[in-house]
């Protein structure tokens, strides 16, 4: 049986893994850091950082009438495709136990 909840999917559980999280967090403390540091990579992090938002909110803006009509058909399929993702993800964890660990040890 899958460790998957209806509510939870596998970019979550992955998330959650202690090496994802620790090295997100660690990629975190670095790009902060560098920001603190370098004014200038300051600046230009920030354009960057913007760019990104406005480019994520204008392609949901546009997809959002195709996301109205496949939704059934796309919670159906997404159900599954998660489904079989966590099956997999089950077995990488159950395979390699690393995944369980922090990046430092």
């Amino acid at each position: 049986t899958s460790i998957c909840h209806v509510q939870e999917n596998v970019l979550q559980r992955v998330l959650q893994l202690p090496v994802v999280s620790s090295t997100c967090e660690s990629l975190q403390r670095k790009y902060s850091s560098t920001k603190e540091s370098h004014p200038l990579m300051a600046s230009v992090c920030e354009v960057y950082e913007r760019g990104v938002q406005g480019a994520g909110a204008l392609a949901m803006w546009g997809m959002e009438p195709v996301v109205r009509r496949l939704e059934p058909q796309c919670e159906s399929a997404v159900a599954v495709a998660n489904n079989l993702a966590c099956r997999g993800l089950d077995h990488l964890e159950e395979k390699i136990p690393a995944l369980q660990y922090p990046v430092d040890k």
